[in-house]
């Protein structure tokens, strides 16, 4: 396995020969860990309750449905407008109380200082992280908020934007993120993501991966519990996002169980392929589905 990841630009953080050793050592309690993911699976997050637009009487209904459903953890958006992300974390609070775990997602809103004093304004509700809180390429102004929000117990998290190992490894480097957040999509290949978890298990990174519909749960449970089972051997303060929706697609969806944890997938392969019927709607430019917005003219094929 370790012949397949290419340790180019990033040999002064971690070696293949420093990698054999790690899972050599992990390997002899591997198999408690396997049992246990069978057992429980791995624990999951959700975005659902929070997103920009919501009422208030949405956001509480949502927040009991997925209180209700098992989830611990629940992420919310901000950015927009800093008293009615005020009034918005109180809600959740008052909703979710003070023993689940709280996110908080700017998706790329801010510069560097107002994330911090924006950020600062909601520490009485004390988020576990701030998540893109900036420009994803900007590894310094991560590093700087990052450093301005420790005192408050409040992390970075970043990653769902970065798209090779070395920019991974820049950001650890430099103290600029808490949270890595990989996309099993975006970066590149399985071969890449395994270069990243390494390093960050070498530099003491938290992986909490970013998903959502479109095949991206699917993909990251696998890349995760694999992590637990033979490389971090911990799920403390890890979890997978989980967005309910277009799992319907997939021949093996990604599941959760009543505690909200991910159930170890027992099929062979990535998880990924789709139904038959799905790709018979949407694939381009002949699926059914396209072909009903030709129609009704919300697309011009000759566009396309």
């Amino acid at each position: 396995m370790v012949s397949t990841i290419d340790f180019r630009y990033i040999e002064e953080v971690i070696t293949p020969e420093e990698v054999i050793a790690m899972l050599q050592e992990t390997k002899s309690s591997r198999d408690d860990r396997i049992r246990h993911l069978l057992e429980n699976g791995y624990p999951a997050y959700t975005t659902q309750i929070g997103w920009l637009g919501y009422s208030d009487e949405t956001i509480r209904q949502l927040c009991r449905k997925y209180l209700a459903a098992g989830f611990k953890a629940f992420k919310m958006k901000v950015g927009q407008d800093l008293q009615n992300d005020i009034k918005r974390c109180k809600l959740v609070r008052e909703e979710i109380g003070w023993d689940n775990q709280f996110m908080i997602d700017a998706n790329q809103n801010w510069s560097v200082n107002t994330a911090i004093e924006w950020v600062k304004n909601l520490k009485e509700f004390k988020p576990l992280w701030i998540e893109e809180p900036t420009s994803p390429d900007d590894v310094l102004g991560h590093a700087k908020i990052a450093a301005a929000l420790r005192e408050y117990n409040i992390g970075v998290a970043t990653g769902e934007m970065c798209c090779n190992r070395v920019m991974f490894k820049q950001f650890m480097q430099a103290n600029a993120l808490e949270f890595c957040q990989i996309d099993s999509a975006r970066i590149g290949g399985v071969n890449e993501i395994l270069a990243v978890y390494l390093m960050a298990k070498k530099l003491g990174v938290k992986v909490c991966p970013h998903a959502g519909g479109v095949g991206l749960c699917e993909m990251v449970q696998h890349l995760q519990m694999w992590d637990f089972c033979s490389v971090s051997c911990t799920m403390e303060e890890r979890m997978v996002e989980f967005v309910d929706q277009q799992h319907d697609q997939f021949v093996c969806p990604a599941k959760i169980n009543e505690s909200a944890c991910y159930i170890a997938p027992r099929s062979p392969g990535y998880s990924t392929e789709l139904k038959e019927e799905a790709i018979l709607q949407f694939e381009y430019p002949h699926g059914t589905e396209w072909q009903r917005m030709f129609r009704e003219g919300i697309f011009v094929q000759e566009n396309y």
